[in-house]
């Protein structure tokens, strides 16, 4: 059985309600979309991983990330080719819209990463490529009525 991994991931809004997602490009794999988060550190709860995470991946740093909105599970490969269980527990934050930093990136992060976009709601419902999680425009909806 694939071990489990507790992540945080994180919803980042901006003003005009674009949602942040970052492209993945591995090699066997075809590319795909999804947002700031990641694994929680030993001893790590989900609220302080989706702090460090955010600030990590974006460079955008906050002291709280909200409360926990919503959770999902489920099996898949990570951007390193392991397989896992997956326990991911997202945050809804709100930002102006800003050019994220890649500073905090890892080398697998960078080496695999393309490049970023904020999608409109109609984006998100109609992309070509793959988003994670596949139900992304459900969940989002379902948390933030669209403006």
């Amino acid at each position: 059985m694939p071990r489990l991994r507790r992540a945080a991931r994180i919803l980042l809004l901006d003003p005009d309600d674009r949602l942040l997602l970052f492209r993945y490009c591995l090699s066997g794999r075809p590319p795909f979309w999804c947002g700031p988060g990641g694994e929680c550190d030993p001893g790590e709860d989900f609220a302080a991983a989706a702090v460090r995470e955010l600030w990590e991946e974006t460079g955008l740093r906050l002291t709280d990330c909200g409360p926990e909105r919503a959770q999902r599970g489920g099996e898949f490969a990570t951007l390193t080719g392991e397989w896992i269980r997956s326990d991911e527990r997202f945050f809804l934050v709100r930002a102006d819209r800003f050019t994220p930093s890649y500073a905090g990136h890892t080398a697998v992060e960078r080496a695999a990463q393309m490049s970023h976009r904020w999608f409109t709601r109609a984006e998100l419902a109609e992309w070509p490529e793959l988003i994670f999680p596949v139900d992304l425009p459900a969940l989002l909806d379902s948390l933030t009525p669209a403006h």
